[in-house]
């Protein structure tokens, strides 16, 4: 049987919120990538967080959109840090105002 707690909903929100806005401030003001991609996995985990918390007042679809997006997240940290691991062999170093490869 499952819980329901709607007095939770609030503070889940509350806290999605402000892992959200460390996320964004994390891609705006910092110039590693690894860093940048660690702030956008945050932001999609308080995403994550919003669907659950919301599914306990609308039902399974906010857990059946968590595991797609957390799947997606999955394949986002795979293919960046592939992109990551191959810039620092090629510019021996992971800083955003160096990587400047696909200019033609």
């Amino acid at each position: 049987m499952p819980v329901f707690a709607p007095e939770l909903i609030g503070p889940s929100l509350i806290l999605s919120a402000i892992l959200f806005c460390i996320g964004v401030v994390g891609v705006l003001l910092r110039r590693n990538a690894i860093i940048v991609f660690l702030c956008v996995e945050l932001m999609l985990n308080a995403v994550n967080l919003t669907f659950v918390a919301m599914g306990q007042l609308y039902g399974m679809s906010g857990q059946v959109i968590v595991f797609f997006v957390m799947s997606v997240a999955a394949a986002e940290a795979a293919v960046g840090l592939a992109i990551v691991l191959s810039v620092f062999r090629h510019r021996a170093t992971v800083d955003l105002k160096h990587a400047n490869l696909l200019q033609g």
